[in-house]
């Protein structure tokens, strides 16, 4: 039985996995609550932005957590297809759940069918990221703890999107973001602590890339996708301020022709 390190880097890989998951959160809550204010493509916009970034923030979660993982006796290596497989299963899942609170006309069944189709489509992004993982051994699971992921996976994004509903300050969705990123870490590390490896020493080369090779550079390119996004929605205005410079501008017209209102202005003169 090979030992197990869910840290080899001490606190680095848990709290930088655990930021960029509320990081993923709150954008995608922003972009949730800028969608309901809008119409049109731009509702459309705004949920494909929401569901980009908290399935991007979910996957670059579980695998800057991999980052971490070590197992003693074995060295590690990751399938590549299977690895971007998951990443597209995180991004399409996420989207048909965003979309079904966004557009839905019954907000409680929207909530109930969007949240079970996420929270399975993250622990199956999860257990597809497992799936990738190449090793001198067999792996096995717990299936109690198996279940446990599952069931918090489906709880936590059920909680985003509720959150994305009935959240509007910039407060709330910080609070609701920090949550959902503990909900998210702990379903990955209760997926994690079901894993069990029996190690089978070999000296062949182990098929698929380092952590260091693909998924790290992906991880980075991935932050810096939802760091600029941040940004960007940040910098973008909202429906009210919109309005709100539209009608002072509306104003500003208004009174800047004076003379047409009250039959005053003076007309050029004619000439011979």
């Amino acid at each position: 039985m090979g030992h197990l390190d869910h840290a080899t880097f001490g606190w680095l890989t848990p709290v930088l996995s655990y930021a960029m998951a509320c990081i993923g959160a709150a954008l995608g809550l922003r972009c949730t609550v800028r969608a309901l204010g809008a119409t049109g493509r731009a509702r459309r916009n705004w949920l494909l932005t929401a569901a980009s970034a908290i399935g991007t923030g979910i996957w670059t979660m579980h695998f800057v957590a991999m980052l971490g993982f070590g197992v003693s006796g074995t060295a590690i290596r990751y399938d590549v297809p299977l690895t971007v497989l998951s990443l597209l299963v995180a991004m399409v899942v996420v989207c048909a759940g965003v979309f079904a609170v966004g557009y839905g006309r019954d907000r409680t069944r929207a909530l109930l069918l969007g949240g079970l189709t996420t929270g399975l489509g993250v622990a199956s992004m999860h257990y597809l990221g497992m799936a990738a993982v190449r090793l001198h051994g067999d792996i096995t699971y717990d299936p109690v703890r198996v279940g446990l992921s599952v069931l918090i996976a489906v709880v936590a994004a059920t909680a985003a999107l509720w959150a994305a509903l009935h959240t509007t300050s910039p407060v709330a969705v910080t609070v609701a973001s920090l949550v959902m990123g503990a909900a998210v870490s702990s379903m990955h590390y209760t997926g994690m602590f079901a894993v069990s490896v029996q190690v089978t020493p070999s000296g062949t080369a182990l098929p698929g890339a380092t952590a260091m090779q693909f998924i790290f550079p992906l991880a980075v390119g991935l932050g810096s996708y939802l760091f600029l996004t941040s940004a960007f929605v940040a910098l973008s205005p909202t429906t009210g301020e919109r309005e709100a410079s539209a009608s002072a501008q509306h104003h500003d017209e208004r009174d800047a022709q004076p003379g047409e209102r009250s039959g005053t202005g003076t007309r050029p003169a004619r000439t011979a």
